[in-house]
């Protein structure tokens, strides 16, 4: 570093994952998993970027995961700077754009590491150090993308070719050209002459000199981004970017946009224990296997298997004789397929999507700013639901034209609002909800609130739901 000032990273969390389900949901992506260790992908870029060289971290989400990104963020008691909001996701380029128009306002030389939130990277030391050695050259306007040193032939991600070394900065190289993903031959071509890396898809950059770039080859991702600030509303927790203006950008990365054109795109390769874990098989590459090859999480029994990924989030899952295969299971959902295939389960979920099937939107457990629920048994006029409600929460005010509801206190102290009137539930406790009755749930205590809800009537949609006061800003 020459004496700049530290490095915001910016952290963006708004992809799908739709490549690990059943596991990865629309409302609860591959971000917010814990993939391969006790916390989630976001957690642990967050953690590898808790350093003294990083200020606090700038987040972009989708805006229904605000509140599960902060949440999570609270577990391991990092607070971001703040957590911009998309209505709509539009790629990297406009993503990056927002952020260096909101970080550049204070400082337009404010260096930017832009980093996915769903990648593993093992050496966080390394990526570090990569870091540090890349910062110079985007002190002095570069864009830096970070190359992957890459273990083999890989064709599911694109490449950089690297040129000559950059006057006076050890170690950053000028951008020879940018590959999409090769065939096996091409890239297996790329390894033997040397000089290629993957493309991680991580850049550093002041803010002046990515919009200075942009503005050169994407004129409107930059207006629109423009727009989309100047009317965004500031809260305490969130920055909500306009949706009309921020929609207006084409869906582009910023490999498209702009890295593939400028002269100013610059690389530092770095070995760094990488993943993007984009697919099952990539997951299994990466994860702790038996002495037979196979990943196994959960509950899970084998015989004769080898080389296989099998988790179970819930019941019991057997197998027997197979080989180089991928089995998940969820509550809801089971996926059975080769690893070579498990690039293929997009095609899945949008054939899922297609139907209108809520197996590709959601689990039956379902986050809340408040807790979660989760949905136990449905039949004609009735459904079953497992409710807990974190500490201090509470849901808002409400009530329902179409449904009645029961509640059973299992474990913890409810404070249960009624029209007027405000009573306290300890567990084994119960109380009536009737059609069209104000009502609330609270948690006052320090310890988790957990009760059944058996909810009766002729619409049991989530759509049902007439709010009056809400803590969290929801209508």
């Amino acid at each position: 570093m020459t004496g700049q000032s530290k490095i915001v990273p910016v952290i963006l969390s708004g992809g799908m994952g739709t490549r690990l389900w059943p596991l990865s949901r629309a409302l609860h992506p591959k971000q917010l998993q814990a993939l391969a260790s006790e916390f989630s992908l976001l957690q642990e870029t967050a953690i590898r970027l808790n350093d003294a060289q990083f200020e606090a971290p700038m987040i972009i989400c989708n805006q229904e995961h605000r509140f599960t990104v902060a949440q999570h963020l609270q577990n391991i008691n990092i607070a971001p700077q703040s957590i911009v909001l998309e209505a709509t996701g539009r790629n990297t380029a406009p993503a990056a754009a927002a952020a260096a128009i909101l970080l550049g306002e204070n400082d337009p030389n404010t260096l930017i590491l832009l980093t996915p939130s769903d990648h593993i990277v093992n050496n966080a030391e390394a990526f570090r150090a990569a870091i540090t050695k890349a910062a110079p050259a985007a002190e002095q306007g570069a864009i830096v993308t970070f190359g992957i040193e890459p273990d083999g032939p890989e064709t599911g991600y694109g490449y950089i070719r690297k040129a000559g070394e950059m006057d006076n900065l050890d170690g950053c190289f000028h951008v020879e050209t940018f590959t999409e993903k090769p065939d096996l031959t091409t890239a297996q071509k790329f390894l033997q002459a040397g000089g290629y890396y993957w493309n991680g898809g991580i850049f550093l950059f002041s803010a002046k000199s990515y919009l200075e770039e942009l503005t050169s080859f994407a004129p409107a991702v930059v207006e629109a981004c423009r727009a989309a600030v100047s009317k965004a509303v500031k809260s305490v927790d969130f920055i909500r970017l306009d949706e009309d203006a921020f929609s207006q950008n084409e869906s582009i990365s910023i490999d498209y946009a702009m890295m593939e054109k400028t002269t100013k795109a610059a690389v530092v390769s770095v070995d760094m224990g990488w993943s993007d874990v984009g697919s099952w098989d990539a997951l299994w590459q990466v994860s702790d296997k038996d002495d037979a090859g196979n990943a196994v999480i959960g509950d899970v029994k084998l015989k004769d298997v080898s080389n296989s990924y099998v988790r179970s989030e819930s019941k019991l899952v057997t197998a027997i004789g197979i080989k180089d295969a991928v089995i998940v299971a969820t509550d809801d959902a089971v996926l059975v397929t080769d690893r070579s295939a498990s690039q293929d389960v997009k095609s899945i979920v949008e054939a899922l999507q297609s139907e209108g099937r809520d197996e590709q939107m959601s689990h039956t457990k379902v986050y809340r700013p408040w807790g979660w629920y989760q949905s136990l048994e449905v039949g004609v006029g009735f459904q079953v639901k497992f409710i807990g409600v974190n500490p201090g929460a509470q849901i808002s005010l409400q009530r329902h034209q179409h449904r009645a509801e029961h509640w059973v206190v299992v474990n913890g102290i409810a404070t249960v609002t009624r029209d007027s009137e405000i009573l306290t539930l300890a567990k084994n406790q119960s109380i009536y909800i009737p059609i069209g009755m104000k009502h609330r749930l609270e948690n006052q205590q320090d310890a988790p609130l957990q009760i059944v809800e058996v909810q009766s009537g002729i619409y049991l949609g989530e759509d049902d739901i007439e709010r009056f006061d809400d803590q969290y800003g929801r209508e």
